[in-house]
């Protein structure tokens, strides 16, 4: 594929807000992730677990003029986009196309769901301290998927093509595959992709219910791992064609994606899609495996998802390429996963630093030399981003620091073959 620029990007998660937040947590291996107080004062539900909340949300209401629109979601979504002066930049690239020719791509896996829970107890008189104000809840607007893509599209007056990608874990990365086919396509000139997705009932409980969730920090790739943490996060990039001034900034150069519908909620055992979704990403990159400096891996935590990645990146990665989950930092944010951890790998690019595994300590057998623990200062020039969802729906992404970073991968990679 022709590279993309990527001009702008933030994420707001549990470590903190913006990307000053997120890389002081990265190098400090400073976690977010704080024990469950969410459910019971919410619900009066207690649930022994850990999970990266975003602080502050509660006293974060909206302007008075997005009052009907209230929820921890849109609250979630204003917060990270008035970070790193995102949204001057969205609205910059907005009047530099056009509203027409810039799309917004949001994906989330529950969207407004926590307003939509608020409002089923109230029709019952089952009625806890919420955020979401009375006439917020009986606005159909509130309540559908699309909701917050609608609501980031009028805060940035892009009016070109608006979609809402919910398939699971992999939605906020799979923006990225959508904008680059639109923009390849000459549908659009650019793209503002993100994912939003906030801590709800139906996702604690509902992982839970499957005995995915760990009572502590999890340990992802850790023989003793116990399952996942539950996150909320909301970040957003703006994808353009490179020519507008953004030669030296960094490039999506490649993405792939699959479906192996192997089972609901299990990874093919021998990840059958997801090594597509790995092939597919780059030969359309150009590069080899042995280009690839940097993978940030899926990662949960969980015994079947870790094992399986774990072989897979021995298989098909070299000894020198450093893998890792950062789902210690900021918790499994589910919908905006592949958003938050694309950031993180365009950061390692940018300050020169592989983060390990947080809170883990003994490397599962099936682990290669790949998989690091501990964080790693090194030069990356090209790094991955691995997303694998439930009901086998993968994307993997890949970007280059720069332009000279993607030539010599492509040279490396010309030369082994």
């Amino acid at each position: 594929m022709t590279p993309l620029a990527v001009t702008a990007y933030t994420a707001t998660t549990a470590v903190g807000r913006g990307n000053v937040a997120l890389e002081d947590a990265l190098l400090s291996r400073r976690s977010g992730l704080v024990f469950n107080d969410y459910s019971e004062a919410l619900m009066g539900m207690p649930m022994p677990t850990w999970i990266g909340r975003v602080a502050g949300l509660e006293d974060a209401p909206l302007p008075a003029s997005y009052a009907a629109l209230e929820c921890r979601n849109h609250r979630l979504a204003w917060l990270a986009i008035h970070q790193d002066d995102f949204i001057a930049a969205a609205r910059a690239a907005v009047a530099r196309h056009g509203a027409m020719r810039v799309a917004v791509l949001l994906g989330t896996s529950t969207s407004t769901i926590a307003a939509s829970e608020a409002a089923y107890r109230d029709a019952v008189g089952e009625f806890p301290r919420t955020s979401v104000p009375p006439a917020a809840l009986r606005n159909r607007d509130l309540h559908h998927l699309h909701a917050t893509t609608a609501f980031v599209r009028d805060l940035v007056g892009a009016r070109g093509p608006s979609s809402t990608i919910s398939t699971a874990c992999s939605s906020s990365a799979k923006v990225f595959a959508q904008a680059a086919r639109l923009i390849s396509l000459g549908l659009v000139d650019g793209a503002i992709v993100g994912g939003v997705d906030s801590l709800a009932a139906s996702t604690l409980f509902g992982f839970r219910s499957l005995g995915l969730v760990s009572e502590r920090p999890c340990r992802t790739f850790d023989v003793r791992r116990d399952g996942m943490n539950v996150g909320e996060a909301a970040g957003f990039a703006v994808i353009e064609r490179v020519g507008h001034g953004n030669d030296d900034t960094s490039l999506l150069i490649g993405y792939g994606e699959s479906s192996d519908a192997y089972h609901m909620s299990s990874p093919h055992p021998d990840g059958l899609g997801a090594r597509l979704a790995i092939e597919v990403t780059l030969d359309r990159a150009g590069i080899d495996a042995s280009g690839v400096e940097y993978i940030n891996l899926h990662g949960t935590a969980t015994q079947k998802n870790d094992a399986v990645e774990a072989a897979l990146i021995a298989q098909l990665f070299p000894a020198s390429t450093r893998a890792s989950s950062t789902k210690g930092w900021t918790g499994h944010t589910l919908g905006a996963a592949g958003i938050v951890e694309a950031i993180v790998a365009l950061l390692a690019m940018r300050i020169g630093i592989a983060p390990g595994c947080l809170h883990a300590e003994q490397p599962d057998p099936v682990c290669g030399p790949q998989i690091r623990f501990r964080n790693e200062a090194c030069e990356i020039g090209i790094a991955l981003s691995n997303a694998f969802a439930f009901g086998g729906n993968n994307c993997v992404l890949a970007f280059a620091r720069d332009a000279a970073a993607l030539q010599a991968a492509r040279e490396l990679g010309s030369d082994a073959r």
